[in-house]
């Protein structure tokens, strides 16, 4: 296809009487086709033959795949203008005679004589004697339908199970899961697995054999009409995104979203005043961004901020505790599988990297992933390349990475735990978050604005900060840090009876003056951790009955999890 003004290795994706689907590339760094440019096409019609010089406006851009060498994909909506006589007459006769694009598969020549003679007018038949045909055929990308005939069971659920592992390699990782082709099966088959191919979505429709002609044919054609709607809504949802994108980039402010992120953290220490400086500073910039502090300090909170003051802040937020799942689930979790890569893979997963493609991905607690994992996560950095565990193809992601740690990643390097080419990649922006203890300008800010939030959430009137309960939390060292804080005014609340002003009996025992003070050094942290998660969960266990599961929801964990640390800390029994 040739274009004015000229795009490079321009091709046209889907024709239709109003526009054209077009991709290309473009030289990284060179500027998207503007909407409303004009454009004139220079194309060959797919079958006929015929060439047309259409021209049209362009009606949205985008980027559709990342560089490779020096090179990006894009994609172009164009509307048609006026067209002249020859064109309009061209356009007009083609989707007068235009038939949609059907395969058949394993049918004898018994069958196709009678597929032509009952579809060959209206549908375009592509007929295929083996699964690789039919494979090679519907990878054209234009197959709306796939007819499986024939008097062998065995090839017939071969061909299902072929198609539904191509669904699963080309569309099931894209948004555009819907274009797969629908399946009509009119092959000798056993019941089992008809019932397994409906349940898993691999059959659109089934015909008895001997077929009923006007069955068949309804099946195909109502096939064919699905798989036309689908790719219709998809490309009608691809231009309304870019339109919808392109009026909120309009009317985003800079300066109000700035003042809406910021609000989340409450401070008033120059040390939080540093950390949101230097998150200001390097927001707008793609670099690896290291935030390196203690459990509970707010890391989460602030990689959340480095994500909403960015130019991807319309785009996906997903975070991952990498400590938090094996070694399989978390790789398949965040770089996704495909239907039957391990036992349990029911349907297709896209992974984290795919979910986040355009945003932004928290990889937490990195210092726990494996070797290999890290290798995987080097792959994904550095050419922006996943691949699903059980899968064949990679796809091209565009996702910031910020990853956390509670450990000293450098020291885990030097340990040989962790690979240093991961670690340069991720530290390139490396940001400390202090502990609690080392602020302590921000306790009371921050008790103040967990008593308001815990009293919306439980519907209660907000009572006062007592003078006493203050200074007995500025005194205590908060080894669990912000999330210790919130977890301890959460409890007092709720312990709180119309009390006007909280005070220091409903403080944590740890809190009372049991725990470790701000000022006193040589408690171990794995103690003071012990104590604080002991309190909260014996508290949470009161106040549901001994009920782990009730416990478990209220705290936000999974109920199993919830058991085992109980357990350990011998809060409930270990039979």
């Amino acid at each position: 296809m040739r274009t004015e003004p000229p795009l490079r290795n321009c091709w046209a994706v889907n024709v239709s009487p109003s526009g054209a689907g077009l991709t290309a590339t473009r030289l990284s760094g060179e500027p998207l086709p503007a909407a409303g440019q004009r454009l004139v096409l220079e194309l060959t019609l797919p079958d006929s033959g015929t060439p047309l010089r259409l021209g049209g406006e362009v009606r949205w851009a985008c980027d559709a795949a990342g560089p490779v060498d020096g090179e990006e994909s894009i994609a172009i909506g164009v509307q048609f203008g006026a067209l002249d006589g020859d064109a309009a007459l061209g356009l007009r006769r083609y989707f007068h005679a235009f038939r949609p694009h059907a395969a058949v598969v394993h049918a004898d020549l018994d069958e196709q004589e009678r597929l032509a003679a009952l579809l060959g007018e209206r549908v375009h038949l592509h007929r295929c004697q083996s699964d690789a045909e039919l494979l090679e055929v519907v990878r054209r990308g234009d197959i709306g339908a796939v007819i499986v005939a024939g008097a062998s069971v065995e090839a017939a659920e071969a061909s299902v199970r072929a198609l539904a592992g191509l669904d699963e390699e080309v569309w099931a990782m894209t948004p555009a899961a819907d274009l797969a082709p629908r399946v009509v099966y009119a092959a000798a088959s056993a019941p089992s697995f008809l019932a397994e191919a409906f349940n898993q979505g691999w059959i659109f429709r089934a015909v008895a054999r001997p077929w009923l002609e006007p069955a068949l044919e309804a099946a195909v054609q109502r096939a064919l009409a699905e798989h036309g709607v689908r790719t219709e809504q998809r490309r009608a949802a691809m231009a309304l995104e870019q339109r919808l994108s392109r009026e909120l980039a309009a009317t985003r402010s800079v300066a109000r979203l700035e003042q809406l992120a910021e609000r989340r953290l409450i401070f008033e220490s120059r040390a939080m005043a540093e950390v949101l400086r230097a998150v200001r500073q390097v927001a707008p910039h793609r670099v690896g961004v290291l935030l390196e502090g203690e459990t509970g300090t707010g890391k989460e909170l602030v990689a959340r901020l480095v994500h909403e003051l960015s130019d991807r802040a319309n785009a996906a937020f997903v975070a991952q505790d990498c400590a938090a799942l094996s070694e399989t689930l978390l790789e398949s979790e965040l770089f996704g599988h495909v239907r039957g890569a391990f036992t349990g893979a029911i349907a297709a997963h896209p992974g984290l990297f795919v979910l986040a493609d355009g945003g932004t991905i928290l990889l937490d607690e990195v210092e726990n992933t494996s070797p290999a994992l890290q290798a995987k996560l080097l792959r994904v950095i550095e050419a922006g390349e996943v691949r699903p565990v059980g899968g064949t193809r990679t796809r091209h992601v565009d996702v910031r990475v910020i990853a956390a740690s509670n450990r000293d990643l450098r020291a885990e390097v030097e340990a040989g735990r962790f690979r240093a080419d991961l670690y340069f990649r991720l530290a390139t922006f490396p940001l400390t978050i202090p502990p609690l203890r080392d602020r302590p300008e921000d306790i009371l800010p921050l008790a103040r604005h967990f008593l308001a939030a815990g009293a919306a959430r439980y519907h209660k009137a907000a009572p006062m900060l007592g003078d006493a309960a203050a200074r007995r939390l500025l005194a205590y060292a908060w080894p669990g840090n912000v999330r210790e804080l919130r977890n301890a005014i959460e409890r007092a609340l709720l312990l709180a009876d119309r009390a006007s002003a909280l005070e220091v009996d409903l403080l944590p025992d740890a809190v009372r003056g049991e725990g470790p003070r701000r000022t006193r050094a040589g408690v171990g942290l794995r103690a003071q951790l012990d104590g604080f998660e002991r309190e909260v969960i014996r508290a949470a266990l009161t106040r549901h009955g001994g009920v782990v599961r009730r416990a478990a929801a209220e705290l936000g964990v999974n109920a199993v999890t919830l058991g085992r640390r109980a357990r350990r800390l011998g809060l409930i029994d270990a039979g």
